[in-house]
């Protein structure tokens, strides 16, 4: 796979690395175009020629396909672009947070509102209990402080205090005729006769 960014520049600048790119760059007067970020990764300066120009990494909401054709017919993909490079005037107004909120066309405008489900307010701690319990049940224990509710006569909830259920070695389960059930692959396993 390649390596690959997408650079999004206001049109003035989109203009001159345009001309920059298709005429000689020794002959041109944005001879050198150069980016550097700051110490955290996301801040930085786009230089073309000898203007400045803020420029912030932002992730996209979500990943962009890129594709390229020799023949015009078949189409081999090229990378994964998941970040962009979003150069600003200087008048312009900084993005807030890392995440742009809009995709690259104007379908995806306000994607992340629009198009994903929002995230749910989850409490670290019941998580980690239940992830524990679960672990705990597939490695063949039960599951510890439960509460469970016994409905009473007349609709009432009662609770029931915390009860942990004895692990059963084997169970059998009978069918309406008094023999065990029997799935269709332990007929095959018997000869019929």
């Amino acid at each position: 796979m390649e390596e690959q960014f997408i650079l999004r520049v206001p049109p003035s600048v989109a203009e001159r690395i345009e001309r920059l790119l298709n005429e000689n760059a020794s002959s041109s007067l944005d001879g050198s175009l150069d980016i550097s970020f700051s110490e955290d990764g996301r801040s930085g300066t786009f230089l073309i020629g000898d203007e400045r120009f803020p420029a912030s990494l932002l992730d996209l909401p979500c990943i962009v396909e890129s594709y390229k054709t020799y023949d015009d017919n078949v189409l081999i993909k090229t990378a994964d672009v998941g970040q962009m490079i979003m150069v600003r005037d200087d008048g312009d107004a900084a993005v807030e947070g890392v995440e742009y909120k809009h995709g690259l066309t104007p379908p995806m405008r306000d994607a992340r509102r629009r198009r994903f489900r929002r995230e749910p307010d989850l409490n670290p701690e019941v998580v980690q209990r239940v992830e524990k319990d679960l672990l705990n049940i597939m490695s063949g224990g039960t599951v510890e402080n439960v509460e469970t509710v016994v409905p009473e006569a007349g609709g009432q909830r009662k609770k029931n205090a915390l009860v942990a259920a004895p692990k059963p070695d084997e169970v059998h389960v009978k069918s309406a005729g008094g023999e065990p059930e029997r799935s269709d692959s332990d007929e095959s396993l018997e000869p019929e006769s």
